[in-house]
């Protein structure tokens, strides 16, 4: 049962054309080239390097074109590189600078409600995405997989919003950072700091996949210190009087009641790393900690976090809502907008390269040179840097509220896809005659635990139509403006609507019978169940502390 083929085994058109079995070996390169600082770096790289481990091997039939049906990107990621950006790759403005509106619009016991349902939801997610990411480490992450498992035109348009998504956030954020700085002096302009910041981007963009997952790194290790300071600060400071639940009785736990609650959900970059997946040698070994480091970011980091600012603050407190912190915090929030902007550039490029390579968009973004950058889709994100300058403008809000409602719901639409990816998927595997077993990493809950993920998502866009429909602070005086403000909330579902269809009528594709999914593609872990179980059995023989770590952070 462990060794049934798909008939389609290795026909890989669902997911763009099959590439020649010519491995690259970028070793051969000078220094400079593989790190990106020479004019040969720039070239296009001429194959895949077959970097990644396929566990099982014995059991492949064409072993080389194995190898050769990978991503075009360097598997360049260490396993330090992939956990950090699970521990810190959403702790940036969500915690620093928007926790502050969040308590004031929801209140304590609204934040802390609304970022459990939030957690729930992401480890759903991230569960799904981990078991589908360790068998398939694709190009395009859970963009790849929805064309594989869902529909190639609901695909399309995820894809786009997702990149467009990104490429919005990014000047945005170049912006927050200008603001930001400008907390120790006024004598410079904004759009000085907007261009320095931007150029301090491209620089980092030069470096590829490792002037990412470097930057990631140290700056999820300031994020995570200051956020750890913060709570032993929080805990055992030194204070006037005690203060207990004092601001959950007074002004009280909830500031708009239900709506303050529905109005202050989140959305974080989680799924950020099943994109890193494809560029890592061996995900089998260095996803499972990643993915169950979510658990750890949402508990520890977010929820008691949020917990203490609660304690300690009401409300109803008048600097929630302005104000500059101190100058170790302040310069945390800013290396953290310039980690929010190379993940922009990140996120945007990578899935931009897959929506080429599958056909969905010009097959000049699916350019990858020497040094394993994505050249052309990395320029298009940063060219939509500039857009921070119009924040300098008195119309620069209006713009920007109407740029980030065309994918302000795009973060649940991806997840919604992955959980249908990962539901779809288990179907798939079971009728084609596979067993679990062969898995190497197994969603936490099974396809329960992605139908939950499902439910929760589709509830969180309900509540998000209810707070556009019926704002807090009340409805707008006039149809029109009523209409307006829906549409600054919600403008994404319809634009993802037209998109989806717009795919349709392009490519003219279909959902695929659970029997007819292409289980081989892309796939690199072919153990058989016998073989998945002797290495599950050499595990249990472990002491108990091995065993309780191996549960709790790896697998």
């Amino acid at each position: 049962m462990g060794h049934m083929r798909n008939e389609k085994a290795y026909d890989i058109t669902d997911i763009g054309p099959l590439r020649q079995a010519e491995l690259y070996d970028p070793s051969k390169e000078s220094k400079w080239t593989r790190i990106g600082l020479s004019w040969e770096s720039f070239k296009r790289a001429p194959g895949t390097t077959g970097g990644q481990v396929i566990a099982g091997e014995h059991n492949a039939e064409d072993l080389e074109r194995m190898r050769a049906d990978a991503p075009m990107l360097q598997q360049k990621m260490k396993p330090r590189h992939l956990q950090m950006i699970a521990v810190g790759g959403s702790i940036g403005t969500g915690l620093f600078v928007g926790s502050g509106s969040a308590l004031h619009v929801g209140g304590p016991a609204g934040v802390l409600i609304a970022w459990i349902l939030i957690g729930a939801m992401l480890i759903s997610v991230t569960q799904a995405l981990g078991e589908m990411s360790i068998l398939y480490p694709v190009s395009g992450g859970f963009y790849t997989l929805a064309i594989r498992f869902l529909d190639p035109s609901f695909a399309f348009a995820m894809g786009w919003n997702y990149v467009f998504q990104w490429a919005v956030v990014l000047p945005l954020e170049i912006t927050v950072a200008g603001t930001t700085v400008r907390y120790w002096t006024q004598d410079v302009h904004i759009a000085a700091w907007i261009t320095i910041f931007w150029i301090v981007l491209v620089i980092a963009s030069v470096f590829g996949t490792l002037g990412f997952a470097e930057e990631e790194f140290w700056s999820s290790c300031l994020k995570l210190l200051v956020v750890i300071v913060f709570i032993f600060i929080g805990i055992g400071g030194q204070y006037d009087s005690y203060l207990g639940g004092k601001n959950w009785q007074d002004p009280g736990p909830f500031a708009n009641g239900v709506k303050g609650v529905c109005a202050v959900f989140v959305t974080a970059g989680t799924e950020l790393v099943g994109l890193a997946a494809s560029e890592t040698p061996n995900p089998r070994e260095t996803m499972p900690a990643a993915v169950k480091g979510t658990f750890w970011r949402i508990t520890i980091i977010y929820v008691t976090s949020l917990t203490i600012i609660g304690l300690l603050i009401p409300y109803d407190e008048p600097r929630l809502l302005g104000g500059g912190g101190a100058d170790f915090v302040n310069a945390t929030i800013c290396v953290s907008v310039l980690s929010i902007g190379l993940s922009c550039v990140y996120a945007g490029s990578r899935t931009l390269t897959a929506l080429a390579e599958t056909g969905y968009a010009p097959k000049i973004f699916a350019y990858v040179d020497k040094s394993s950058r994505p050249l052309w889709s990395v320029v298009a994100i940063l060219a939509f840097a500039p857009l921070a300058y119009v924040n300098v403008g008195a119309t620069g809000d209006l713009v920007f509220k109407w740029l980030l409602a065309l994918s302000g719901l795009s973060t649940l639409f991806t997840w919604l896809a992955v959980c249908l990816c990962h539901i779809r998927f288990r179907r798939a595997w079971k009728v084609q005659g596979h067993s679990v077993e062969e898995l190497p990493f197994q969603a936490l809950g099974g396809v329960y635990g992605s139908w939950f993920g499902v439910t929760l998502t589709v509830m969180v866009m309900a509540v998000q139509f209810y707070i556009a429909v019926w704002p807090i602070g009340g409805q707008a005086e006039t149809p029109m403006g009523i209409f307006e403000d829906f549409l600054s909330s919600y403008l994404a579902a319809p634009v993802m609507i037209v998109f989806w269809l717009v795919g349709y009528a392009w490519k003219r594709t279909l959902p695929k019978r659970a029997s007819a999914i292409d289980l081989d593609s892309g796939r690199k872990s072919w153990l058989s169940v016998e073989e998945m179980r002797q290495y599950r059995a050499e595990r249990k023989m472990a002491p108990f502390r091995i065993r309780l770590y191996r549960m709790l952070f790896t697998n």
